[in-house]
C-alpha cells in the first residue's frame, strides 16, 4: 500500500532534488520507493533497533541510516532538497516536539526545498490503533498556521480517506529572522 498508494499521493507533482530527508523511516516501507525518487536518500529513525534493522536490510549507494530523533536533527543547515515524514509526527511525544520538528525541517531544508509529510487525522480509531503506542494528532487546520510562522511558505493541506498530505516550501529568498 505504501508503494502504490500513498508515496504516489505524496510525491504527486513534487520534485524531490537530489538528496532526500526521510524522517521516521521506521521499518522501512518507504525507503526504497523514496530511493527510486531522488539521487540520494538519508533516513532517520529514532528506534535504534528499526535503524540497526534498516540499515542491515536495505544497503544502496544512494541512501544512508542513522539513528536520530526529529525534534534534533543532526546536519547542518540547508543540507537537503526535500524531507519527507509519512506518518511519524504524530508519534512525537509532546506537540513541542512536533514544533521543534517542524523547525528542524526548516533549518536543514536548502532555499525551495520541499516538506512533505502524510499524516491520518484524530479519531478514535485511529486512538485505538495506538493504544500502545504515541498519538498526538497534529490537526490539519493547525499546519498552514504553524508552518507559516517557521517561515514556510505555498503551505498546503489534501485529504484523502481519513489522511491528509501537508506540503510546504522553504522559500527561496526569506528566513524568518
Amino acid at each position: 500500500m505504501t508503494r502504490k498508494q500513498v508515496i504516489p499521493w505524496l510525491l504527486s507533482g513534487t520534485d524531490l532534488g537530489e538528496h532526500v530527508l526521510e524522517i521516521g523511516a521506521g521499518p522501512g516501507a518507504a525507503t526504497e520507493e523514496l530511493r527510486k525518487h531522488a539521487g540520494r536518500v538519508t533516513s532517520i529513525e529514532y528506534s535504534h533497533a528499526f535503524a540497526a534493522g534498516l540499515l542491515e536490510r536495505i544497503q544502496s549507494a544512494n541512501g544512508d541510516v542513522l539513528q536520530a530523533d526529529a525534534s534534533a536533527l543532526p546536519f547542518p543547515e540547508k543540507t537537503f532538497s526535500a524531507a519527507i515524514a509519512v506518518l511519524v509526527l504524530h508519534h512525537l511525544k509532546l506537540q513541542e516536539l512536533q514544533e521543534r520538528a517542524f523547525a528542524e525541517v526548516f533549518r536543514v531544508l536548502r532555499p525551495g526545498g520541499v516538506f512533505l509529510a502524510i499524516e491520518i487525522q484524530d479519531g478514535w480509531l485511529q486512538r485505538i490503533g495506538h493504544i500502545r503506542s504515541t498519538f498526538v494528532p497534529v490537526a490539519p487546520s493547525s499546519v498552514p498556521r504553524r508552518l507559516a510562522a517557521l517561515g514556510f511558505s505555498s503551505v498546503s493541506v489534501d485529504f484523502l480517506r481519513g489522511a491528509y498530505r501537508l506540503r510546504a516550501l522553504r522559500a527561496r529568498n526569506a528566513d524568518p529572522s
